[in-house]
């Protein structure tokens, strides 16, 4: 039976245990085929590294691979849209995250999925999963954490970060917040608004909602704009059920549905569930209302519908529809900028950094060169005539692609110059032109 027979379900399984089981293999950086060889890389020649970073701990970024490695570690509550599947169940995402980590950034990421570090209700505890992630710190560049529920993922990130003198990044939080705000920024381009003045709307009040709403307030939007609804209705002030991160978009206001909290909003954000948004609800916004409606599989509503009821600019966390959320646009390239400078964080100047660096990318003339990559990669969008104009942003167009061999390159060097801007790097970089092709070079994308 040929491939294309198969079902999803079947050509994913086949994928994932055919030749071999799973999608990682460590490949040696140095040769391993003589007897001189072999006393380098292990005894007796081992032993002179181990000395001279015993005299000095630095010296442990020169000598091992410490300086290119990524832990991606996870604990299986909050897998994907499947829930609480257990760190088992949770390995093949890690590994997938590592094979992105590797294909877009050359960085060797090694996935973590961790037990006994629940609670009896299965939910994570907070406090041992902290003791376990910063006892990793020796032998990683940086913690990515992955697919960890809400709120103890909050706690977790917050807690190691001050623990930690590496990167920790929560990418759950913050990737699809960064990568939505570069998606906003240009949709207001677009309507004629400023982020300031804009009314947000966000559906899902978990991690990933909570992150962007944070997110987009120190980018500039107010606060006092936020309208926030989880599975209960709008956060509001009568409420007494609200975890701390909850009280903080808390509103005195008499909005208790979607339907009410959405009636002349400019931005409405889902990371919620599907069909939550419908085209009544969008057809009440305010004139030029941008819609990114992220839930997965199926987001909260289709493009063409959000469209036909007002929208001007609509995003989705799907591959298939325009204006893709996709993490894979930043934690590649963040950590790759952060690992380059040794950066003891990723800081919030840092995140914006990679935020401007996407949204810039489809506000400047596109090169001939890479105009051709983007329409052999997405030859459906192509026909659409998305990559068409010097410049080509458009309502279906305000966000990269992620086989943009600009991405990667571009957001290192923002959130590099961030880094040392903000004084979290060790290292410096003196010329980020050099840098930029340096990091194309490296991954295979020089343009």
């Amino acid at each position: 039976m040929s491939d294309k027979n198969l079902t999803l379900a079947e050509r994913s399984l086949a994928y994932h245990k055919d030749p071999v089981p799973g999608k990682l293999k460590v490949i040696p950086s140095k040769p391993c085929v003589t007897q001189q060889d072999l006393s380098l890389a292990y005894t007796p020649g081992v032993a002179i590294p181990c000395l001279e970073i015993k005299k000095n701990k630095d010296n442990v970024w020169s000598y091992t691979n410490r300086s290119n490695s990524v832990a991606v570690v996870s604990d299986g509550t909050a897998v994907l849209g499947l829930g609480n599947i257990g760190p088992e169940a949770g390995m093949p995402v890690m590994e997938g995250k590592a094979v992105l980590f590797k294909s877009f950034a050359d960085i060797d990421a090694i996935p973590l999925c961790l037990s006994h570090v629940h609670g009896e209700d299965g939910k994570t505890d907070a406090d041992k999963l902290i003791e376990a992630v910063r006892t990793l710190e020796p032998s990683f560049g940086g913690i990515n954490l992955e697919d960890i529920g809400a709120p103890a993922c909050f706690k977790v990130e917050q807690t190691l970060k001050k623990l930690m003198g590496i990167p920790v990044f929560h990418d759950d939080q913050h990737g699809t917040a960064i990568i939505s705000l570069s998606g906003i920024i240009n949709a207001l381009k677009i309507v004629g608004k400023k982020i300031e003045d804009c009314r947000f709307v966000m559906n899902g009040a978990g991690a990933a909602g909570i992150a962007c709403a944070e997110y987009y307030i120190s980018a500039g939007a107010r606060r006092e704009n936020f309208l926030l609804c989880d599975s209960k209705g709008v956060i509001r002030s009568s409420r007494t059920d609200l975890t701390p991160e909850k009280q903080r978009f808390a509103r005195d206001t008499d909005c208790e549905t979607l339907a009410d909290a959405i009636r002349g909003a400019d931005v409405f954000m889902g990371v919620s569930v599907a069909k939550a948004l419908t085209p009544e609800m969008v057809a009440t916004m305010a004139p030029g209302a941008v819609v990114f409606a992220m839930a997965n599989p199926e987001p909260e509503i289709f493009p063409d519908l959000a469209l036909e009821a007002g929208a001007a600019v609509v995003g989705t966390g799907r591959s298939d529809f325009p204006n893709q959320v996709n993490n894979v646009l930043g934690f590649p390239g963040i950590f790759r900028g952060a690992l380059d400078v040794r950066a003891t964080d990723i800081n919030e100047a840092m995140k914006l950094a990679a935020s401007r660096a996407l949204s810039e990318i489809v506000c400047e003339p596109m090169p001939e060169k890479i105009r051709e990559m983007l329409v052999a990669a997405y030859p459906e969008e192509a026909a659409k005539g998305v990559f068409e104009g010097e410049i080509p942003l458009k309502n279906t167009f305000v966000i990269p692609k992620p086989f943009d061999p600009r991405v990667v390159p571009r957001v290192a060097r923002y959130v590099a110059q961030a880094a040392m801007e903000t004084g979290v790097a060790q290292l410096r970089i003196d010329d980020l032109d050099a840098y930029e092709a340096a990091v194309a070079a490296r991954i295979g994308k020089e343009y």
